[in-house]
């Protein structure tokens, strides 16, 4: 056999070699899109939910102000409640629906029970998951929170929006399919009972209450990690816990978090890429130290 012949071999064994790789990742796409559309499409059931009452008491309209500004709502829906686009990067692109009452709003049919299947649970009233909800955070809401949280979105002026947008690159689809990204819905234990009341203070207990909005970037344990469903430029999450790689370190007493918190910069001057300042400063300083105090005593 000449050179010749043995190049054209060579080369028609590297294109049927690449023409079969090809084949077998876009088969894999194609199954990826499949299942991911058979996911979102799935019921989510939630036996034995209980609604929780409305209200609209003082009380209840200021606490759930507090908490609509400081638990990340503003980062998905607005200060008005009208929706917004959070992220838009790489074909990525989710917004927050308008949850007002104004034309496009999603929850002017909402009944009690439905706040709580989309706020502690990341379901629809249909019963579908809510791609863009990150309820991990919220499921332990007590019922008073959930209440005024609650109270205090049916509070708000009428606004024009849309509902939510969701937009995943295909490979980003394709990888929630498999699993590899989990929505909100597929994270939590339904099974739960709500978090019953903890007294507001600086202690370990109220710590532990504050870091549930913690858990959608930085994993139920705190360990950091790649965040779930971002855009492939964002960092991974820091790890909380004790443990090599952790950032609680910089931060020895409740006053280099708090600085933290208020600025978006770390103790050097650097600013922190990801996480939602536009809530997170307006986090109240008892909230703030025991968070501090419950993240400095995890175990490693």
């Amino acid at each position: 056999m000449t050179n010749n012949a043995k190049r054209t071999r060579w080369w028609r064994v590297l294109g049927i070699g690449l023409g079969s790789v090809l084949l077998l990742a876009a088969a894999a796409l194609a199954t990826g899109l499949f299942l991911a559309e058979r996911k979102m499409q799935r019921r989510v059931e939630l036996p034995g939910l209980q609604a929780v009452a409305y209200r609209s008491d003082a009380v209840a309209l200021e606490r759930g102000r507090y908490l609509y500004a400081s638990r990340g709502c503003v980062d998905c829906h607005g200060a008005n409640g009208a929706g917004r686009t959070f992220a838009d990067e790489g074909g990525l692109v989710i917004a927050g629906p308008n949850i007002t009452p104004g034309p496009g709003g999603v929850v002017a049919a909402y009944q009690p029970i439905d706040w709580v299947r989309a706020i502690r649970h990341g379901v629809s009233p249909q019963g579908r998951a809510l791609m863009v909800m990150p309820s991990e955070d919220y499921n332990r809401f007590t019922d008073d929170d959930l209440a005024a949280l609650v109270a205090h979105i049916r509070a708000l002026p009428p606004q024009s929006g849309q509902g939510a947008v969701v937009k995943l690159p295909p490979p980003v689809k394709a990888l929630y399919g498999f699993g590899a990204i989990q929505d909100a819905a597929a994270k939590i234990d339904h099974s739960l009972p709500p978090q019953q009341p903890v007294p507001e203070g600086v202690t370990l207990e109220h710590g532990r209450y504050v870091a549930n909005m913690c858990i959608g970037c930085h994993g139920a344990s705190l360990a950091g990690g790649k965040i779930p469903g971002g855009p492939p430029d964002w960092p991974p999450a820091s790890r909380l816990k004790p443990g090599e790689g952790s950032v609680m370190g910089r931060y020895p007493n409740a006053e280099a978090l708090i600085a933290l918190f208020r600025s978006g910069q770390r103790p050097d001057g650097t600013a922190v890429k990801v996480m939602p300042f536009e809530s997170l400063r307006a986090m109240s300083e008892t909230d703030l130290r025991a968070l501090h105090l419950y993240l400095k005593g995890l175990p490693g």
